[in-house]
């Protein structure tokens, strides 16, 4: 898949059609592989945050989840194709799963959420594999004796992939850690992509989402805990946004005085 180099990370420059199909081709090869999705909120806390940032250089593909990181790919003159989002990955991954007979487990989200996404895409596609899903407990990440237990469950389901929806950070930090020691195919950092296929949360209008405002849906429907974040933290990206554009304006101009 073409690439691109942007704030600091490699972004695949697709299309969901192209997206879907590449991880197609990761399925039928050899190798483990983890999808990962950066928005504004993503790349502001790459910036802060090392481990979250070696996360991210082991992931094979990382798809521009945010309108705001395509308008801003664009005003950088490295313009990327379009958005592709996790949560619109769930049901496309699903449907070439059951296509292809691969088996799909679900970690993550609040207790019996998975099971109502699950039963949602089995409606959907007959022929979905599950082999499994879990909610873990707050705080299992620092919990090595949980973190044991997950692997374990994990490789007892044998899932070809992984859909992770634990939260930005610490889904990418979790499966960067431990993908050496579980056997799967691939692994999909989708944050509240498995509330969105079990409708526990509701997706934004599409003009919303076209017109790059799912950010105020979303703080709108959840602004105790999303104010701070997009309020606050994620207007770093502006200042972002311009080091970016000034270290490429550099960049071109010593690529012609050399």
């Amino acid at each position: 898949m073409e690439a691109i180099e942007l704030f600091g990370i490699t972004i695949h420059n697709v299309t969901m059609a192209e997206a879907v199909e590449g991880v197609r081709r990761l399925l039928a090869g050899d190798g483990k592989h983890i999808l990962v999705t950066p928005n504004v909120d993503h790349i502001v806390r790459l910036s802060r945050d090392a481990e979250f940032a070696d996360a991210y250089r082991r992931a094979s593909v990382v798809l521009a989840d945010g309108m705001p990181v395509v308008w801003g790919s664009r005003w950088l003159g490295r313009p990327l194709k379009e958005r592709v989002t996790g949560s619109d990955l769930v049901p496309l991954v699903c449907g070439l799963a059951a296509e292809g007979g691969y088996s799909v487990y679900f970690l993550g989200a609040m207790p019996g959420v998975a099971e109502a996404a699950i039963g949602n895409l089995k409606r959907r596609f007959p022929n979905l594999r599950v082999a499994g899903c879990y909610s873990p407990p707050f705080g299992f990440e620092r919990d090595d004796a949980e973190n044991r237990a997950i692997i374990e469950r994990l490789n007892a389901a044998r899932p070809d992939i992984l859909f992770l929806g634990l939260g930005p950070a610490k889904q990418e930090k979790w499966i960067a850690r431990h993908v050496d020691v579980l056997n799967i195919r691939l692994a999909l950092c989708i944050g509240a992509g498995i509330d969105f296929a079990a409708g526990s949360l509701s997706r934004a209008p599409v003009w919303m989402q076209r017109a790059g405002l799912e950010w105020l849906y979303r703080l709108l429907r959840e602004p105790q805990r999303l104010w701070r974040r997009y309020l606050i933290e994620d207007t770093a990206f502006a200042g972002i946004l311009w080091r970016e554009r000034g270290r490429l304006r550099a960049a071109h101009v010593s690529t012609h005085v050399e």
